[in-house]
């Protein structure tokens, strides 16, 4: 039955949405950007280069990892470490706190997976709990909408600023794209997948119930 594989949708987006709520600074090899001086620019402090990488909650650099936060923006420790300067507005604070609708989406989907356990009946593997369906549906519909705003907040994000890193910088800074970005539109298509098989469920519930007074006038 469709229905029986919703939680394993749901453990996948779980996974994912978890890795990413715990990205950088917590888990430094998950990150949305990163940020590389280009040392050949004729413009910079030095002729060395730097390395800093964003995740949900902070950066990294070569030298410090920044406090777990709310928010960030780049300010004189990603400067030092880029050897550039006069890059302050380039990334948003307000942009960057609304990233904390990562661990949201995170918690509901794990309420929903929760859920999902019991959607299948111990007493018969073919049968589903329609309790358990319609509300494994309400939070894993609930978690996949902020999981589909919360991709378009990442790539609006990062796409704003690599485009404010290409007109200030003029090659000096080069933007990349983070592994954070993708895990969060995979954990965004495995919650729809959800939805879908649970919506299988709620329909073969449905078959059911008219064909039981059926088969029983016969």
């Amino acid at each position: 039955m469709l229905a029986a594989v919703t939680p394993f949708f749901l453990f996948v987006a779980f996974l994912l949405l978890l890795l990413v709520s715990l990205s950088l600074p917590i888990i430094k090899g998950i990150f949305l950007f990163q940020l590389t001086a280009n040392s050949s620019a004729s413009i910079l402090d030095s002729s060395a280069s730097g390395q800093v990488r964003f995740g949900v909650w902070g950066y990294c650099t070569s030298a410090i990892t920044v406090d777990t936060r709310l928010g960030y923006q780049f300010d004189s420790n990603v400067a030092n470490a880029l050897h550039v300067s006069g890059f302050t507005d380039t990334i948003s604070r307000t942009l960057s706190a609304v990233l904390v609708l990562h661990p949201i989406a995170c918690a509901l989907t794990f309420l929903a997976l929760v859920t999902s356990l019991f959607i299948t009946s111990r007493r018969s593997p073919y049968t589903v709990s329609r309790p358990a369906v319609l509300t494994t549906l309400g939070i894993a519909l609930l978690a996949a909408v902020i999981a589909t705003i919360i991709f378009l907040v990442d790539v609006i994000f990062v796409a704003v600023v690599r485009h404010k890193i290409n007109d200030e910088s003029h090659g000096v800074l080069q933007l990349s794209w983070g592994n954070a970005v993708w895990l969060t539109l995979g954990a965004t298509i495995a919650l729809w997948g959800a939805i879908v098989s649970d919506c299988a469920g709620i329909c073969a519930f449905g078959r059911r119930s008219r064909s039981k007074p059926a088969n029983g006038r016969y």
